[in-house]
C-alpha cells in the first residue's frame, strides 16, 4: 500500500511507530547524533536498509532548512530509497537538555525522526502535515514530553496522528 492511496491502512501493514522506535532520556549533544540514534531504532527494527545512506539524506533535508517546531519539538525527516516501511522514531531528551532544530521559540525537548520512501511524495507531505497539525496541539506536545513509558508514547503517535487518510 501506498501512502498517496486514500483507503484505511490495512491490518497487516506495521503501525507508524511502536515503543521500540521511541527513546527516552536522550541526552546526546547534537542533533546530528540524536537523528543517528533514532536512525538507529530504525534500523534496528528493518524500517531501513541501510544506515549511513539514510542519515545522509536526512542531513541533506536539514541543511536545507531548518526542523524545528514551536513548542520545542525538533522534526528530523527524509524521503529515501533506503526506507522499507513508513515510520516514526521519536526521541524524548532528558531533563534540562535540549537540541537546536532551528525552531524561534528555543531548542527541541522532543525529536521526531519521520522516514517514508522515495517514491511516496504526496505521503510523505501527507504525513508531515497530520503530525504538523497534532503537534500545533499544546496538549499533544506535552503529553509527549511528560510521557514516560515508551508504550504510551507510541500509543500517543499512533493514535492521535490519523493517517488512515494518509
Amino acid at each position: 500500500m501506498t501512502f498517496s492511496q486514500t483507503t484505511p491502512a490495512s491490518d497487516d501493514a506495521p503501525e507508524i511507530t511502536t515503543q521500540e522506535l521511541v527513546v527516552l532520556e536522550l541526552a546526546t549533544p547534537t542533533r546530528e547524533e540524536t537523528v543517528a540514534v533514532l536512525a538507529g531504532k530504525l534500523l534496528a527494527a528493518d524500517r531501513i536498509k541501510d544506515l549511513p545512506g539514510f542519515l545522509a539524506d536526512v542531513h541533506r533535508h536539514e541543511h536545507q532548512l531548518a526542523t524545528g517546531l514551536p513548542g520545542g519539538i525538533g522534526l528530523a525527516h527524509a524521503r529515501s530509497d533506503f526506507v522499507a516501511a513508513p515510520s516514526i522514531a521519536v526521541g524524548v531528551m532528558a531533563y534540562g537538555k535540549g537540541l537546536d532544530f532551528g525552531a524561534k521559540d528555543g531548542p527541541a525537548h522532543v525529536v521526531l525522526l519521520l522516514a517514508t520512501p522515495a517514491s511516496s511524495y504526496s505521503g510523505h507531505l501527507m504525513m508531515l502535515a497530520a503530525l504538523a497539525r497534532s503537534l500545533a496541539k499544546d496538549s499533544f506536545r506535552e503529553s509527549l514530553r511528560r510521557a514516560n513509558d515508551t508504550g504510551v508514547i507510541a500509543e500517543l503517535v499512533n493514535s492521535t496522528v490519523d493517517f488512515s487518510t494518509v
